[in-house]
């Protein structure tokens, strides 16, 4: 298969001939302005989509508003079973799904395919929590009290989500809000708007034949001015962002004065320890996956490994010798590992990092060029190994690209201050064979990331975490866990069996 062949299931299964709309709340609604989606893997057309305008907004949002008040009298588990057909129409157009993520946004068959599979799992997931949105009885120091607490649905909740997961970001947030009894409003990347049409027409189906309220319902307009009419709309009272931390202040400075609430999933500069202690084999394919998966532009993609001296010569020569063998090229093609940047704007960004990182007094060891791939005008570059020193300001910035910056540590108390340097905090990694070292790691003076591992990528969470991370990453989290807490408000509840009115902390008040 080749990218002409995706390209030709993918028209002909979802029919993308004419222009598509991209607004819906319980029916579609065609916008005023045009937008042509290109796939960065030959720099051709794809298809032309109507995206929505302010009349749309405001259709969508006093639609979710009135799914909602229908959608929270549902019963938790009932909502459940909803979300469960859904994941099981997904498991039927999975295949189909994930090619339109390989032709929209570069991604090889089996990650798209990936992308799909997570929103499966989290489907599962969100019918298990169905049944298990507990709240805890507390003990009352007042005689004949019960006290304990109640969670109960938010309303409304706006998603905003990126390009680089546009399809399972959007399923975290949402299957599990819908779970709990919220309404979902999506605004999807432009740079990703035709996976968020096939994926919303796939689970709108799937509410409609069960005659739910339009629970799901999508909003595709230009960034600044979608997200922010969602930021600054008092009736949508949780705003769930991922991007870049720029965006994120400017969204979270919106959605605060107003007292609302936000889930940001902002930048990651993640890094990997390898110790001298590590099984090298495993190391370098967890190095090798983090940096170069979906071609550097994940948030928890590897941008930085720090290398213990002892073994750095051997570690680092290793790397660039896999380094050179790895494919990349039409991301639909067998072997190959590394596809395209989104766009062209994300080539020049790559390229001017590595400018910034040889001015600052980095040394490239591998790569750092566009690349050329025949018969392609996609957006391709060459993945990159930069020796760095410390004091590199590029090192301390995220750019979303396949750039590994390379570090030389003495000491694990060096390692994890190189590590931790940065102003972000998603995601970490430490490769060791020694239990002292990985405790250290995982210590309160270790890792100050949201998530830490050990003989594993910085990359490729499960749904069964929470996902998010610290510092200017946002402190966020979504997906798994006791993540569901943040679509819902919190109620303490305090009941008075007896026949007198006792007062907590001893007080009295007779009349």
């Amino acid at each position: 298969m080749d990218i002409a062949d995706v390209r030709r299931r993918v028209e002909e299964h979802f029919s993308l001939g004419g222009k598509l709309e991209a607004t819906y709340y319980g029916k579609w609604a065609a916008g005023t302005r045009k937008h042509t989606v290109v796939s960065p893997v030959d720099g051709e057309p794809v298809a032309d989509v109507m995206l929505s305008d302010t009349t749309a907004y405001e259709d969508a949002v006093k639609a979710s508003t009135r799914a909602f008040e229908e959608w929270r009298e549902w019963p938790a588990p009932k909502r459940g079973q909803l979300i469960r057909k859904i994941g099981e129409r997904l498991r039927e157009e999975r295949d189909m799904l994930g090619l339109v993520v390989t032709l929209e946004v570069g991604k090889t068959i089996t990650e798209g395919q990936g992308e799909i599979q997570e929103m499966i799992d989290i489907s599962d997931f969100s019918l298990g929590l169905s049944r298990q949105v507990y709240g805890l009885t507390m003990a009352s120091e007042r005689p004949h009290h019960r006290l304990y607490e109640q969670w109960l649905p938010l309303g409304p909740v706006g998603v905003i989500t990126a390009f680089n997961f546009p399809a399972s970001v959007w399923s975290w947030n949402s299957f599990i809000a819908a779970t709990v009894g919220d309404t979902v409003i999506w605004k999807p990347s432009t740079k990703a708007v035709l996976t968020a049409i096939m994926v919303m027409r796939t689970v709108a189906e799937v509410v409609e034949e069960e005659s739910a309220p339009p629970i799901f319902t999508m909003v595709a307009g230009p960034g600044v001015e979608m997200g922010e009419m969602l930021a600054s709309d008092p009736r949508v009272p949780l705003i769930s962002f991922t991007g870049s931390v720029r965006t994120g202040r400017r969204i979270a400075e919106r959605v605060s004065s107003r007292l609302g609430r936000t889930i940001l999933e902002l930048g990651g500069n993640n890094a990997a320890i390898v110790s001298d202690k590590a099984d090298m084999e495993v190391a370098l394919k967890g190095v090798l996956f983090g940096a170069l998966a979906t071609a550097g532009q994940r948030c928890t993609s590897t941008r930085r490994v720090i290398v213990s001296e002892k073994i750095y010569s051997e570690f680092v020569s290793r790397l660039v010798k896999a380094y050179s063998s790895v494919r990349v090229g039409d991301p639909s093609q067998e072997g190959v590992l590394v596809g395209p940047l989104i766009d062209r704007e994300a080539v020049e960004k790559f390229t001017n990092a590595v400018k910034r990182a040889e001015e600052e007094g980095g040394k490239v060891l591998f790569g750092g060029r566009p690349k050329t791939v025949d018969g392609l005008r996609g957006y391709y570059v060459e993945p990159t190994i930069i020796e760095a020193r410390k004091d590199m300001e590029i090192c301390r910035e995220e750019t979303f690209a396949p750039i590994l910056y390379v570090f030389k540590y003495r000491d694990l108390r060096e390692a994890i201050e190189i590590h931790n340097s940065v102003p972000q905090g998603l995601s970490s990694a430490i490769f060791t064979t020694d239990l002292r070292e990985e405790e250290e790691f995982l210590s309160p003076h270790g890792s100050d990331c949201g998530i830490a591992n050990v003989n594993t990528s910085t990359a490729g969470a499960e749904i069964g975490g929470a996902f998010g991370g610290e510092k200017e990453t946002g402190g966020g989290r979504e997906s798994g866990s006791d993540a569901w807490k943040n679509y819902m408000r919190r109620q303490t509840v305090t009941k008075n069996y007896g026949h007198d009115l006792p007062l907590a902390q001893g007080v009295r008040f007779d009349i």
